[in-house]
């Protein structure tokens, strides 16, 4: 069945704390989504954020945002007042002030902690069942906060090397840090449950994202150190990134850590089992960012100040994916297949069976041939008129050259650019890919002062907020009406 649905961040929702949350806005979105007719709401990843404040460096492959949580939901809990609430209000939420939150949303947590019951027979059922990962995430969180934040590398050398009598000990000290780590995780997941059975009831389905790497300073590398390619300091040997292109000339250095695949393929891929696992638990559907990492990946030299000097090496392959699939069964993955693909990449993506994805801004610029242009689909790929990570249709078409602004136009039909931004949602929509996603921005047709993100760069991306007047029933039914011309559900 050819499906829609709409791209946007849980940050960048609308709503009066500063950051977009688990709120009224959130189920008012996904109103607004049925009545636009969308079968799925594409979120970014939903882990605890450090410095640069990507998801996609998280401290945590399993944990949650505490900023997601939403106060009036504790509020509506007994947890806290009226007054306590407003204290927290932020005025200006055009863009999300990562620095203010910081500094004043754990302190709104801690009070409805204090006045939380630990004894909460659901809530003791959480930890048990999130112990796996849970209880060492809840540590490395207490004892970075007691460090003043410094990255794990930094600390002392029994706590990190993660040694079992500097464990104990460290459990015992930091036991109310530990606790307050678990209600956080308890009601993010608490409220996200039910924000994602609302939009279910309705007829949506979540597209989570899951990076395929995970910070170097994380709660997964200090308790699992042997899943990484570490040295004896724990720092990594190498690491990942893209080699040059022609968006970048220096390419892009990510500094994450490389997985030792060898010791992950002895365990029977475990650890990748219960992340999948994990995530079908948030999420219907699972987009896996930079697929092409697991035919082969790019390594870095660690401490290299650029990612020009590198090589490809091999992942695992298929082999991953039988076993997931094994322990699993048939999963829902989106492949994100961007970039250079070779033959052997195309090949994997196919034999796990899962689409691609096509991006429509990537279409013009080099003729008919162009493997982006609608008319070289095949039916298995998820369409996007834009990413996260891209300009906004309205700033790319902005920043084209002439003759590929040209080429575009005849390519389309169109004489003028007035609603670009429709034109280009229009031909997602009415491509023969399975399923097409149009990131908000593009619905509204902003240019790039509301781009999310704009790679290898840091302290300017993931800010931008939808307005709670910019969801127009007019646009609803314009995306309707878009979709049921193209017979999409």
């Amino acid at each position: 069945m050819r499906k829609s649905g709409v791209l946007l961040s849980i940050s960048s929702l609308p709503g009066k704390y500063g950051i977009g949350c688990f709120s009224k806005e959130a189920y008012e979105f996904v109103d607004y989504l049925k009545k636009a007719k969308q079968s799925y709401w594409q979120i970014l990843p939903m882990g605890p954020t450090s410095y640069g404040d990507s998801p996609y460096q998280s401290f945590s492959a399993f944990a949650g945002n505490p900023y997601f949580i939403d106060p009036d939901g504790l509020k509506e809990d007994g947890l806290l007042t009226e007054e306590e609430c407003k204290k927290y209000v932020v005025k200006d939420t055009k863009e999300v002030d990562y620095e203010l939150i910081f500094n004043t949303r754990y302190e709104l947590l801690k009070k409805a902690f204090e006045r939380f019951d630990l004894s909460d027979e659901d809530f003791k059922k959480f930890v048990k069942k999130e112990e796996f990962w849970l209880k060492d995430f809840a540590l490395f969180m207490t004892i970075k906060s007691e460090m003043g934040g410094v990255e794990y590398q930094k600390w002392p050398d029994d706590i990190r090397e993660h040694k079992n009598k500097a464990v104990k000990e460290a459990y015992e000290k930091g036991e109310n840090g530990i606790k307050f780590t678990y209600f956080m995780q308890y009601y993010f997941f608490k409220q996200w449950a039910s924000l994602k059975a609302y939009a279910n009831s309705k007829g949506i389905e979540i597209v989570g994202d899951i990076p395929i790497y995970v910070a170097s300073d994380s709660a997964d590398v200090w308790a699992n150190p042997k899943l990484f390619d570490l040295d004896e300091d724990y720092n990594p040997k190498a690491v990942a990134g893209c080699p040059p292109d022609c968006f970048s000339i220096e390419g892009q250095l990510w500094g994450n850590p490389l997985y030792d695949w060898d010791y992950h393929k002895k365990t029977g891929y475990k650890w990748w089992i219960q992340r999948m696992k994990a995530s079908y638990r948030l999420y219907d559907v699972v987009r896996i960012d930079h697929f092409r990492g697991f035919e082969s990946y790019y390594t870095i030299p660690y401490g290299a100040v650029n990612a020009v000097e590198g090589e490809w090496l091999k992942g695992p392959g298929y082999d991953l994916f039988k076993a997931i699939n094994s322990e699993l069964g048939d999963v829902k993955v989106i492949a994100e297949d961007l970039g250079f693909m070779t033959k052997a990449v195309k090949k994997l993506v196919k034999k796990c069976g899962y689409p691609g994805m096509k991006v429509l801004e990537f279409a013009f610029d080099s003729g008919a041939g162009n493997t982006y242009l609608p008319h070289n689909y095949k039916k298995n790929f998820v369409v996007y008129t834009g990413t996260h990570d891209n300009e906004t249709v309205v700033g790319w078409v902005q920043n084209m050259d002439e003759d590929t602004k040209k080429y575009m136009m005849s390519y389309m039909n169109i004489d003028n650019l007035d609603e670009i931004h429709w034109d280009y949602i229009r031909l997602a929509e009415s491509s023969v890919a399975r399923i097409a996603i149009i990131p908000m921005q593009d619905i509204l047709g902003l240019d790039n002062s509301a781009r999310m993100n704009t790679p290898s760069t840091i302290g300017i991306n993931w800010k931008w907020r939808l307005q709670s007047d910019e969801l127009k029933a007019e646009d609803a039914r314009k995306l309707k009406k878009i979709c049921k011309t193209y017979g999409r559900k």
